[in-house]
């Protein structure tokens, strides 16, 4: 540990009775033990089945049980502190920012980091410590002091959050290490990113939601899609009123993994490929549902309300096992639940209706579909396309192209990001360290990352229970009845 590391403010507003831990592990007894009992889901914990001591097949065994489970915890506990809604960062001339997780991702975006000016890395943490060292040459290169390297075990992420040297917290590991991650960074009195999915059970998701508003940090799912060309295009033109009153949204993830999910270079170990052994349901539902929600003002004048899931047998990866792997691979042992595809209706308190899928087991081009459609017209991506009335009355697709008027201020300042996914990382990031660097309000908050991620385990009970529609819980707790800013921003003054 470097020289200037040293122990963390203690957080804001956790009470001084009880210990942190304590703290977010604490829920009313009743509450809890409805959670971990009814219908059978104490093995799943409403959609985990594996790592809460049960199996998957346990999960879900009636639609009435899976209905009164998944109400019990759609039911919100008392607020323990205040909102996080529309509470901006504290002002800072520099970010100072620690990464946990150097693999593909986390490799990719420390790049982008250390590309904008004002932000410092101090601080990288892999368990792999070769991706670590070369994480700390990139912050070396780019003319930075070298950053401290946490690379001990699994749990020296924790040394990382406690220095009293960095504000943010990027969390880029596999899934099922989110939230303990999150958590910690928070306790630690660090504002927090996490990769999608931000956790995997509506428990957890609830505790991230009382955490950052006891510790008044910010745990934001760091979803790149929100910050596409034509997400953002499409999100203007809706607020603008081009689609009328807003019906309908669809978003997606149906990209082909299969050859990636075996291959043994690419992933560190099969731990994507192990959570279709856990669950059945969207496992990946944020990159559709982010940009869709955003157009629909969901948690800032509407919000949904309930999802109904279905899903496919699960055949394709126990298909490309069979004609790829050699006998006698681990991955032979692994029994596949999850299904190939899943879709997802989900309700809003308007009355709107988003449909959400996920494929990533089967021959298919990549798409996250991504559509809106209101009362004067629809747009659809993959191909791009847009029919919009009184312009359009032909019953035939129009250019989308010829509406770049109305592309986000972002995207206008920065034409030709670099990066990955077509520059919408580089804009994330941007936006993201300017948002602290300047002491604005994030673009998206705790609220919106507990919403998209709640299809992960309420689809797998849904399906569990033949599709039966189960409620979402409003994280905000009636916030969402008032109308804020969101991703549609504008160019603040520096």
């Amino acid at each position: 540990m470097n020289d200037d590391a040293r122990p963390a403010p203690k957080p804001q507003d956790i009470p001084p009775h009880s210990g942190a831990a304590d703290e977010v592990n604490r829920q009313d007894p009743s509450r809890r033990s409805v959670l971990w009992t009814t219908a059978g889901v104490a093995g799943a914990g409403l959609g985990l089945g594996a790592l809460g001591g049960g199996t998957a097949s346990a999960a879900g065994r009636s639609a009435p049980d899976a209905v009164a489970a998944a109400e019990a915890v759609a039911a919100a506990p008392p607020r323990q502190g205040r909102t996080m809604a529309g509470v901006p960062f504290e002002r800072r001339s520099t970010v100072r920012v620690g990464i946990i997780g150097l693999g593909n991702r986390g490799d990719s975006m420390i790049d982008l980091f250390l590309a904008i000016p004002g932000v410092q890395v101090k601080a990288v943490c892999d368990t792999v410590r070769d991706k670590a060292e070369k994480a700390a040459k990139k912050v070396t290169a780019a003319g930075q002091p070298a950053p401290a390297i946490y690379a001990k075990d699994e749990h020296d992420y924790e040394n990382l959050c406690k220095r009293g040297d960095i504000d943010f917290v990027y969390v880029v590991t596999p899934w099922e290490l989110h939230f303990p991650m999150a958590k910690t960074a928070m306790l630690n009195g660090k504002h927090v990113g996490v990769e999608c999915p931000i956790a995997m059970r509506l428990e957890e998701l609830w505790q991230l939601v009382d955490l950052s508003e006891r510790t008044r940090r910010h745990c934001m799912q760091l979803e790149n899609c929100c910050y596409g060309k034509n997400e953002m295009r499409v999100l203007r033109m809706a607020h603008a009123g081009l689609f009328g009153e807003l019906q309908h949204g669809a978003g997606a993830y149906n990209h082909d993994l299969r050859e990636l999910m075996f291959d043994p270079d690419y992933y560190e170990g099969p731990w994507r490929r192990l959570w279709h052994t856990r669950l059945r349901g969207d496992l990946y539902p944020n990159h559709g549902f982010g940009p869709v929600a955003n157009y629909m003002d969901v948690n800032r004048g509407d919000r949904v309300v309930s999802i109904s899931s279905v899903g496919t047998t699960p055949l394709g990866l126990a298909a490309y096992r069979e004609e790829h792997m050699e006998p006698g691979d681990p991955s032979w042992k692994e029994s596949y639940i999850g299904a190939d595809r899943t879709i997802s209706l989900v309700q809003t308190a308007k009355g709107r209706v988003i449909r959400l899928e996920h494929d990533v087991s089967s021959p298919h081009p990549y798409s996250r579909i991504n559509s809106l459609g209101g009362t004067k017209g629809v747009f659809e991506d993959y191909p791009e396309r847009i029919y919009l009335e009184p312009t359009n009355t032909n019953h035939q697709w129009d250019d989308f192209k010829k509406y770049a008027e109305w592309d986000h201020w972002l995207w206008k300042e920065h034409a030709n990001p670099p990066g990955g996914h077509g520059g919408m990382d580089y804009i994330m990031v941007f936006r993201l360290m300017q948002c602290m660097r300047l002491g604005l309000v994030p673009d998206f908050d705790v609220y919106d990352a507990a919403v998209w991620t709640a299809p992960v385990p309420l689809s797998h009970l849904s399906i569990k229970a033949k599709g039966v529609p189960l409620p979402i819980p409003d994280f905000t707790r009636g916030e969402w009845k008032k109308s804020r800013s969101g991703m549609d921003s504008e160019k603040p003054a520096e």
